[in-house]
């Protein structure tokens, strides 16, 4: 099977900035679901093995999309490191579930594209994103979190709210680059703005989609619980615990293997079967 990938497409948002995109799909087939991949915090469409997976899904019949982030603090001349920590500093949800629409609008009228088949993978804050996401966009049918957190609400508190607001900066240092990556007080005063559109509770508990729930048990940045709350939440959506899996299913940066690793897997392999299984597409 041929797929075609297209990499680095560049997708303009007039509400925040221009940035990329990369689409995998079989070369044979038309009317394919569209599965569109957000990346989570300190990520980017082409970190680790996200290649790999999105090759997968292109291979069981799926239109895959992966994008990043205007404002995640890569840039369109180095999509794979954080060149821009200025941008990175003035990222909020607002500019992320933006550009998620922008990105749902460049491909859903593909030729290549079913678009009554749109489904939402979010990983950890993309997963939240994901989440407030489907529940206001009446054109998304499906979502699956991975490792995704339960609230969006994940700011300092008490002293170090204030020191923030007066400082208008903290940060927070990359375990792998090593960089201090800047929060303008901005984040804060965007979510203040419009709390109840960014509560992922109640947008779950509210989403009419196919919803399915992955995590890890071994989760060392988004406690399992937090799937677990979700699930809760909304009845109809389905809990897939993967027993002793971190936090990015046993990828890293680089990945230079042309397999995955076992978690991710079994990660993938459960995806393509729910979505089959959900919207009967074999």
């Amino acid at each position: 099977m041929k797929i075609i990938k297209n990499k680095n497409l560049v997708i303009s948002n007039p509400e925040t900035r221009e940035f990329l995109a990369d689409s995998f799909y079989p070369e044979e087939g038309e009317k394919l679901p569209l599965i569109l991949f957000a990346h989570g915090y300190k990520g980017y469409k082409d970190w680790g093995a996200w290649n790999l997976m999105a090759e997968k899904f292109a291979e069981a019949g799926f239109f895959f999309v992966k994008f990043n982030f205007s404002f995640n603090g890569t840039t369109l001349d180095d999509p794979q490191h954080f060149g821009d920590l200025e941008a990175f500093g003035n990222n909020n949800y607002s500019k992320e579930l933006s550009d998620l629409g922008a990105v749902i609008d460049y491909f859903i009228n593909n030729p290549k594209v079913d678009s009554h088949k749109v489904i939402l993978i979010g990983h950890s804050r993309g997963g939240g994103i994901s989440i407030v996401k489907t529940f206001e966009d009446e054109r998304i049918n499906g979502l699956i979190t991975l490792a995704s957190v339960d609230s969006l609400e994940r700011f300092p508190k008490g002293d170090r709210l204030e020191n923030w607001k007066e400082s208008g900066v903290y940060y927070v240092v990359n375990g792998r680059t090593k960089q201090q990556m800047p929060h303008f007080y901005q984040f804060y005063e965007d979510y203040q703005k419009d709390p109840v559109r960014f509560d992922v509770e109640r947008a779950i508990e509210m989403a009419k989609a196919h919803i399915l729930i992955i995590h890890g048990t071994h989760d060392e940045s988004v406690d399992v619980r937090n799937a677990e709350h979700l699930h809760l939440l909304n009845a109809s959506s389905e809990l897939f615990l993967i027993e002793g899996a971190n936090h990015v299913f046993g990828a890293k940066e680089p990945w230079e293997e042309n397999t995955f690793p076992d978690d991710l897997q079994t990660l993938v392999n459960k995806c393509i079967d729910f979505i089959n299984n959900r919207f009967q597409t074999k």
